[in-house]
This record gives structure tokens, sequence and C-alpha cells, in this order.
């Protein structure tokens, strides 16, 4: 396989890691705030109370450690491919978040939202046709 090749697949797999553990971990991390009862006020015995109640959660914790495996993927992937790249490509997992904000969360979005991240999709989609490296390695 092409240096070139294997370049653009290992990025493609840890962007796909990203677009995996990123909305899980978001969506995970929303479900469970949802549940949790809201803070009252912002005295700081509130606020140790709401922070041992979220932290208390499963959800809480299963988010922490999506959004950890996303955090290195990410790094991973910076390390070899441009930022211009990656940052972009990423964003496809706006349009997964608000997919999982729908069937998870029961939340509704209206056509204006959903135009929305199908513009931001659209986007990803130009940046996927570009080359993941246009800088030289130092």
């Amino acid at each position: 396989m092409s240096p070139s090749r294997l370049l653009r697949l290992k990025t493609y797999v840890l962007i796909c890691a990203m677009l995996v553990f990123g909305p899980l971990g978001d969506v995970l991390l929303g479900r469970a705030m949802k549940e949790a009862s809201p803070m009252r006020s912002w005295a700081p015995a509130s606020i140790l109370r709401f922070f041992i109640r979220a932290f208390a959660s499963p959800a809480v914790w299963l988010a922490i450690g999506s959004l950890a495996l996303f955090f290195v993927a990410y790094v991973l992937v910076l390390s070899w491919a441009d930022y211009s790249y990656v940052q972009p490509a990423s964003a496809l997992s706006y349009g997964l978040v608000a997919l999982l904000a729908v069937i998870a969360l029961n939340e509704k979005i209206t056509p204006v939202r959903w135009g929305g991240v199908l513009l931001i999709c659209l986007g990803v989609f130009a940046v996927g046709l570009t080359a993941p490296r246009t800088t030289q390695p130092r």
C-alpha cells in the first residue's frame, strides 16, 4: 500500500472513531443531565450536591469514557493530518448528534435546523474530497 493511501486509510479510521465516540459521549451526557435534577442555586452546597448527583449516574461515566476515546482519536489523527482537514471532516458529528438527539433524547428538530445540519454535511463531503495532508512533515 502506498504511503498516501495508508495515510488516507488511517485518517478515515480515526475520523470514524471520532464520529462514533464524540456524538455518543455528547448524547449520553445530555441524557444524564436531563435525568439529574437541575441546579437551583449557585450556592456552594447546591453546586456540590449537583455534582455528586451527576457523577453518581452511570451515563455520565459512559459519556466521560466515550469522550476520552474521542479525544485520543482526535489527538492521534492531528499528529499526521492537517487541522484544516480533520476539523471540518469531524463536523459530520453535528449531523449524528442531531439524529441521536431525535432518537435517544426525543428532541424535536425544526426543518431550518435540519437544513443547517445538511449544509454542514455537504461541507464535510467537499473537504473529504481533498488530501488529508497538504504540508510537509517536519
